[in-house]
Formats: C-alpha cells, sequence, structure tokens
C-alpha cells in the first residue's frame, strides 16, 4: 500500500509517495501561489487547491503501481480558510508572514494583558496569530462576514479532498483561539476576534480518520484513500524524521532554522511566560495529550547574507567549511535584526575562511540561546536529531556537534510529508499508534551523514 504526504509549505507544495516502512517512492512539487501587493502577501484558496492536486498528480504518476492508502495533510501555521454555507473560500489567505493587521495587535494589546494571553495561549503576543488577521478579514473584507466555518490550510485542504471539517490541536493552537489550559477554544480572543463560536470546527488529533477521498476531488489514484490532518509542518517534520522520542529536539535547519520539542503538559506557568517572553511558543502537539515547544532563529538567511558579502553561492560551501576548521581568527560575529551580521574585529586582514567561521559561529550560538531556554523549562535533552538544507554543511554540523554533542543526521529528504504521509496510514489503520511509524533516523558520533537534496 502506499501512504501519501501532502506538505503545504511557505515556498512550496510538497506531494511525496511512501511505502508502509516510510521510504520515499515519488514526489511532486509545485509553488505556493502568493500574490504580492502594497496590501500584503496572500493566496486565493482555489489556486492552492490547484496546486496541491498539481503536485499530487505528478507524484503519483511518478509512483509504482498499487493503491493509495492513505494521504496525511500539513501545513504552515497561522493561515486559514473561510469558508461560506456553499462550501466555497470566502476572500483572500493571508500570509502568517503578512504584517497588515499591526493596528489589530496594537487592539488586541489594549484588550488583553500580555501575560494572560501569553498564559492561556502560549504564544508571545505579536502580528503572526490568525486572530488579528481574521479581524483584519471582517473589518476590510465584508464578504468574509458571512462565513459559517475557518479552517487552517492542511485542514481546509483535507475538507476539500473530501474529510470532514475538524480543527487539528497543533494548528488550533497557533490561532490565538486556543486555551491551552482547557484545551478548547478560548471564548474571549473569538469575542474580541468577532469570531462566533460556531466558526470553530471540532478540535481533533493528529491521524484522526477523517472519511476518504471523494470521486470529486478529481484526483483518481487517491480515489477512496484515508484522510487525516498531520498538524504543523514543523510538527509533522518531527515525526517525519524521527525525532519524536522522549528527550528527543528536532534542529530544522532550513531558511529559518527552527528547534522543536516534544514535551509533558507539565510546564509551570512561569517558565511559559518565560518562554513566551524570548519568542518560544507552547502549543498541543501532533502527539495526543503532549505539547510541544518550538523557538525559531532565521540561521539559512543569516548564512546566506554571509555568503552574498562574500561574493560567493551555496556551491563554495563545502571549500569554505574545509577552510574554516582550520581557521584561528580572533574575529567573531553577533547577529542583530534576527538576520544581520555585525562583526567584531577586523575584517580587513581576514580571510573568506575567517568571516565564514564567525558566521557559523554566530547562528550556531543564537540556536544554543533557544535550545538552552527550553531546557530550562523542560530538562536536558537526549538525542538532536538535524534536518533540513543546512544540515548538508559539514561546517555547521561540526559546530553544532561541539555545543551539544553527538548529533543524529535524519536522512528524510521532505521530513514535514513523511510525517505526514505516517500519520495518513495511522489513519488508515497501516500503523497501530505512533510507536510503530519507522523512524528511519540511527545515532552517529560524528557528523558525516549527510541528508539528501540541496542546500536551501
Amino acid at each position: 500500500m502506499l501512504l501519501v504526504g501532502l506538505d503545504i509549505g511557505t515556498t512550496a507544495v510538497k506531494a511525496v509517495v511512501y511505502d508502509e516502512d516510510g521510504a520515499a517512492l515519488a514526489e511532486g512539487r509545485s509553488a505556493t501561489p502568493w500574490s504580492v501587493s502594497d496590501e500584503g502577501t496572500q493566496l486565493e484558496a482555489p489556486e492552492l487547491l490547484e496546486a496541491a492536486a498539481s503536485a499530487l498528480t505528478s507524484a503519483l504518476s511518478a509512483a509504482p503501481s498499487g493503491a493509495a492508502a492513505s494521504i496525511g495533510i500539513t501545513s504552515m501555521g497561522e493561515s486559514g480558510v473561510l469558508i461560506g454555507r456553499d462550501g466555497k473560500a470566502l476572500g483572500p489567505v493571508i500570509a502568517w508572514h503578512d504584517r497588515r493587521d499591526l493596528a489589530e495587535l496594537e487592539s488586541l494589546r489594549t484588550a488583553i494583558e500580555e501575560d494572560l494571553f501569553a498564559a492561556r495561549t502560549g504564544l508571545p503576543l505579536r502580528e503572526q496569530w490568525s486572530l488579528t488577521k481574521h479581524r483584519w478579514l471582517l473589518a476590510h473584507v465584508p464578504e468574509t462576514r458571512k462565513a459559517m466555518l475557518r479552517l487552517n490550510i492542511a485542514e481546509w485542504m483535507a475538507f476539500a479532498l473530501g474529510g470532514a471539517p475538524v480543527s487539528e490541536l497543533s494548528l488550533a493552537s497557533r490561532t490565538g483561539w486556543m486555551d491551552l489550559t482547557t484545551r478548547n477554544w478560548w471564548s474571549e480572543t473569538l469575542e474580541w476576534t468577532g469570531a462566533a463560536q460556531a466558526l470553530m470546527p471540532e478540535l481533533a488529533t493528529a491521524g484522526t480518520n477523517l472519511g476518504t477521498v471523494s470521486a470529486g476531488a478529481g484526483i483518481s489514484r487517491l480515489t477512496g484513500a484515508a484522510i487525516t490532518v498531520a498538524g504543523h509542518d514543523h510538527q509533522a517534520a518531527v515525526v517525519g524524521a524521527g525525532a519524536h522520542l522522549p528527550g528527543d529536539v528536532l534542529d530544522s535547519c532550513g531558511t529559518a532554522e527552527a528547534l522543536v520539542r516534544i514535551v509533558d503538559p507539565a510546564v509551570s506557568e512561569s517558565a511559559l511566560l518565560e518562554l513566551t517572553s524570548t519568542g518560544i511558543t507552547a502549543g498541543w502537539s501532533v502527539l495526543d495529550q503532549k505539547w510541544t515547544l518550538l523557538g525559531g532563529t532565521q540561521a539559512g538567511l543569516v548564512l546566506r547574507n554571509a555568503l552574498k558579502m562574500l561574493g560567493l553561492d551555496t556551491t563554495d560551501i563545502a571549500r569554505l567549511d574545509a577552510e574554516a576548521s582550520h581557521s584561528a581568527s580572533a574575529l567573531y560575529a553577533t547577529i542583530h535584526a534576527g538576520q544581520e551580521l555585525v562583526f567584531h574585529g577586523s575584517t580587513n586582514s581576514s580571510s573568506q575562511a575567517d568571516i565564514w567561521h564567525a558566521a557559523l559561529d554566530a547562528v550556531t550560538q543564537q540556536a544554543l540561546d533557544v535550545h538552552s531556554r527550553m531546557t530550562q523549562a523542560a530538562g536536558t535533552h537526549s538525542r538532536m536529531v538535524v534536518t533540513g538544507g543546512w544540515s548538508l554543511s559539514k561546517g555547521l554540523l561540526e559546530n553544532k556537534e561541539r555545543v551539544f554533542g553527538p548529533l543524529t543526521v535524519s536522512p528524510a529528504k521532505e521530513a514535514g510529508a513523511r510525517g505526514a504521509a505516517l500519520f495518513g496510514g495511522l489513519a488508515a489503520g497501516i500503523y497501530r499508534s505512533v510507536e510503530e511509524f519507522p523512524l528511519g533516523t540511527s545515532q552517529r558520533a560524528h557528523t558525516t551523514h549527510r541528508a539528501e537534496g540541496a542546500l536551501l
């Protein structure tokens, strides 16, 4: 039986077909169809459905013969789709990183005390979350006031393919409407937003069987396959990379670097406020009865900026890594405004290797800062699993190994899609529990193993 994973990301929609052992067999990809204007960044839901259908068709066309048992769907968080009485999308889907809702954020700050918001939602009070974008839509796009249902992107895609409408817990935890303490919708933020309780669907865990793909979805090889929502993309990647065992930390090294850790929901309120004050989020996990801590940096972008400063590109990384390992320069760098490298010491006499060495040290220190805060809240980790395009940098992995100890490098090329496919297998009954998922990782004392793929 074939398992299909669909990962709807900020940059691309990725569909991958796997066997029951979690090995990738075929894949397809489409660009996420954002449009950018003076107003901001958004997309139209029907165009996203077309992109997903294209990626799925490509992957299934290249896959071996056999029935598709299931499709699991994961996506970026925060962005959502409003649905009318006829089941069709109303209004645009605003990008999670769009900042048109700054006025709404200031209104929220006035209405709800920051520590209360953080303690109830596990989120720092900033413009990323769904509730302020939803309030903006109600004020500026009148047709959205007719909505009967609101779904996060992965949930909407499952609904469009024929699945029941639900809100998966890890995605619900990224909205600002989810109360961590009750594991239910928070009436106070719903009321502030202008969103009726009836707009919110039933809550469900990742891997819940939501029905089967309908013939009307137009993807013949998927018709009859079990459908599930596999949650927030970073969390699906934790499972896809095999980093969901007790004490594991996933270090996803892409354009943005995310450190993700699944923990028991026993973080104290004071520890939770400490985490959110530094930008780390807490929310319900793709694993039942667990929370997930997530902290991010822009490490990949920082390293790309360093290459640009040197007049180089990703083809030069292997050479730079090798030369940087022998650098003894006193030059060092710090990171400002999220992605700006500031060098300390003279760069006039510094070689390319010295500058690259300083950049690697700076992003490693930034990851350590996030990791240390998580450790204070959840205890010492037992294993760090690394994935993503920048895990191909030997220099970066050697730096991380010096700081964090032995690393496990996941060979999963598309960890998010793999995690989604495994949850699909759970929904189809191929696996009886998450404990039966194939890990696809092995402990390595040295960072000599490389993931597949190319640097991001």
